[in-house]
């Protein structure tokens, strides 16, 4: 369905990519569940393989379900295009991958979701790609990072769990001083919150696995190409240049799909983009109260004397306030909280004594989530590597879900009650 410009997000969020007259009438797309596609002539399937139709093939290529799934997202993030893959770390892989070649560099970050860590620090380096770490935040250190190597700035809209929030608009331009693409993790600002590629980015990855699906019950990543920037141009990309002729201004995604996605076989299952997309459905909705609860929470933990620190980009006392409030707008600021109780066993006997709020490694979820990284996600971290990623002995990372804020207050109450 083609959507007018003008209306809004939370109306594109439902409609985005739905053809219900060529799915019999149905308002969710089927589920194409085969793994390959019979063609009605040998010169048809000819030509698609040579890329001169858009039918389907194979399921590892490409899929019905998941192609209205990509519309969506290219909508919703105001992109050129994407490919949907099995996981985040999936597309995160794939994305980096079709722009490094043994030698290069990059700059990241260094707020950084666990697995991207260490996928740049340690699972790169093994094939001679360094990954140049710098404050998320520091613009400056950003930009001295840069050399002849370098291939791509990466950052997080909000790192996880540092809850640092690094300016988009400056970072864009200073890549794009550099003719390098920016490339975002956007997945904990969802483009309810930011859409970075009008902040200049040039490429938006996503877990769909979190807030876009926001149900816990599917797996899934998207890599969105802007179709903005100008590969051919660059200087720093010459084996672009064959997908360049063939895509244009989509030349990157046609590379990551192309080279990267179909051989190394991150399929997005059907069904798990069926699901995502029912969750979509209510992203809005949900966001909203995310960002409402969060709100309430971080204000109710502030008053907590039991609290050592408490770190939330919507309070006025956090670093990245500002930040957040210019590039955010009035519509939130997060949906996790990360504070700390003092010491590890503090932080043990009150994940013990929560009764509602569920123990368990994910976020973004529908429900309220919390999880001690030091002792789970970062349990085989030197100590040196953690202090350097903030993730110290009492840190606690609060997922705050869509209940009634009052009973997540009150189960939190409860819990430091009871230390």
């Amino acid at each position: 369905m083609a959507l007018k410009k003008d209306q809004h997000f939370n109306t594109r969020v439902i409609h985005a990519g739905q053809s219900p007259d060529t799915w019999e009438g149905s308002t969710l797309p089927p589920i194409f569940q085969t793994a390959s596609h019979a063609h009605p002539t040998a010169e048809n399937l000819s030509q698609t393989f040579g890329g001169k139709t858009t039918d389907h093939i194979y399921m590892r290529l490409t899929n019905p379900t998941n192609r209205v799934l990509e519309e969506k997202l290219t909508d919703l993030e105001g992109g050129g295009g994407a490919v949907v893959m099995s996981s985040g770390m999936a597309a995160i892989t794939n994305a980096c991958l079709a722009l490094l070649r043994a030698g290069d560099e990059f700059v990241t970050g260094n707020s950084l979701f666990m697995s991207s860590y260490v996928l740049f620090a340690n699972v790169f380096k093994k094939y001679n790609i360094t990954a140049r770490f710098v404050e998320s935040t520091d613009m400056a250190a950003i930009e001295s990072a840069i050399n002849d190597k370098t291939r791509f700035i990466w950052l997080e809209t909000i790192g996880n769990p540092k809850m640092d929030v690094p300016d988009l608009a400056a970072a864009a331009e200073i890549a794009h001083r550099h003719a390098l693409p920016l490339m975002v993790d956007n997945t904990m600002a969802t483009p309810y919150l930011c859409r970075p590629i009008e902040l200049g980015a040039d490429v938006v990855i996503h877990s769909t696995t979190k807030y876009l699906s926001g149900h816990g019950d599917a797996a899934g990543g998207v890599v969105i190409d802007s179709g903005n920037f100008n590969w051919a141009d660059s200087g720093r990309f010459p084996d672009l240049k064959p997908f360049v002729d063939r895509k244009g201004p989509l030349a990157f995604l046609d590379k990551v799909w192309r080279e990267h996605h179909i051989n190394f076989g991150t399929t997005q299952a059907p069904l798990h983009s069926y699901l995502t997309m029912i969750g979509l459905d209510t992203l809005a909705l949900r966001m909203e109260r995310h960002m409402q609860n969060s709100m309430a929470v971080a204000k109710y933990l502030q008053g907590r004397k039991e609290l050592a620190w408490l770190n939330y980009p919507g309070l006025e006392d956090s670093p990245s306030y500002q930040t957040a409030k210019k590039q955010f707008g009035n519509k939130g600021y997060c949906g996790l909280i990360a504070f700390g109780l003092g010491d590890q066993a503090t932080s043990f006997r009150f994940i013990n004594n929560l009764k509602m709020i569920y123990h368990l490694a994910n976020l973004g979820d529908c429900k309220t989530l919390i999880i001690h990284p030091y002792s789970s996600q970062y349990l085989s971290f030197d100590e040196t590597t953690r202090q350097k990623l903030s993730i110290h002995s009492d840190l606690l990372r609060l997922s705050v879900g869509i209940e009634a804020v009052e009973d997540i207050c009150n189960d939190l109450g409860q819990a430091l009650d009871n230390l």
